[in-house]
């Protein structure tokens, strides 16, 4: 694969993609729908670059030199000349669904077109397309440049071809791949993190135990590095929650259909470490 890729999305998610894509010597078009959103995520890719260097994991020279490979825009038509195009929108599929049709019609051919959703079948995402084959799942986990892990997800129909190229680009960026074969909603570890947090919950919000000790139990009985709830907190309950929703449709299975009161705490502005507050409290953004 060439060095050429498009992020289309600079949130959190994006933001990191494209930053360690850049660090790794890819050419970059990170692209948003409004300019305040391309400051924040470029401003977010500097700090964390800082940090790095800060701790002397990447030199200052290192550091300007990736930020001199990442270019913003909010013209989707710049991704025409990407070779992979990685999308990072919100996880909703009519959401994702509109940014493939564009996708469809603006990527050259040959070009590979990922996802980076953590539950929606990669089959629905590609079936708006006239590529499908060329439509694949790169779940990156977040925060990016920390998170060694990426999911990659065969649709019904994508190629083997397409596979390989989200393998060397996700190997390219430093990252260890697991395949998932078949999309099923939640793939391999969305659906065991979501069914985990929603009895979790379930156990906190019906006053079984506390949301400490129902952690404290996880780590020190599973060895889990975080708690359940915590994992929640640091993911972000309106993005779980959403997972839930999305496996729960799929599926019917009451395991996966998430309690109220995560519903309430998304409305409330509870989100956890993003917002101070989820099932913990944080210090003040």
């Amino acid at each position: 694969m060439s060095k050429r890729i498009a992020v289309v999305g600079a949130g959190l998610m994006g933001s990191g993609i494209a930053q360690v894509s850049a660090q790794a010597g890819y050419e970059v078009v990170l692209r948003d729908v409004t300019e305040e959103a391309l400051r924040r995520g470029l401003g977010g890719i500097r700090a964390s670059y800082d940090r790095f260097v800060a701790k002397g994991k990447l030199s200052a020279e290192e550091a300007e030199a990736a930020l001199g490979r990442i270019t913003t825009t909010t013209d989707l038509e710049a991704a025409a000349d990407a070779d992979l195009i990685v999308e990072a929108v919100f996880e909703k599929l009519e959401v994702k669904q509109e940014v493939f049709r564009d996708l469809d019609r603006i990527a050259g051919d040959g070009a590979v077109l990922a996802t980076n959703t953590s539950a929606i079948p990669i089959t629905r995402i590609a079936a708006v397309t006239e590529r499908p084959e060329s439509v694949v799942g790169t779940h990156f986990f977040s925060p990016v440049p920390m998170m060694q892990l990426c999911e990659l997800v065969r649709g019904y129909k994508t190629s083997d071809e397409t596979l390989a190229a989200a393998r060397a680009f996700a190997e390219g960026v430093g990252k260890t791949v697991v395949v998932v074969n078949r999309d099923v909603a939640g793939f391999v570890t969305t659906r065991l993190i979501t069914a985990l947090v929603v009895e979790a919950v379930k156990l906190y919000e019906s006053g079984v135990a506390s949301a400490e000790d129902i952690d404290v139990a996880c780590r020190l009985g599973f060895g889990h590095a975080m708690g359940p709830l915590a994992t929640a907190d640091l993911t972000g309950v309106d993005i779980l929650l959403n997972a839930a929703r999305n496996i729960y449709t799929e599926t019917q299975d009451e395991k996966f259909s998430p309690p109220e009161i995560m519903a309430r705490m998304v409305t409330a502005g509870d989100l956890g470490r993003k917002s101070g507050r989820g099932f913990y409290p944080y210090e003040e953004k």
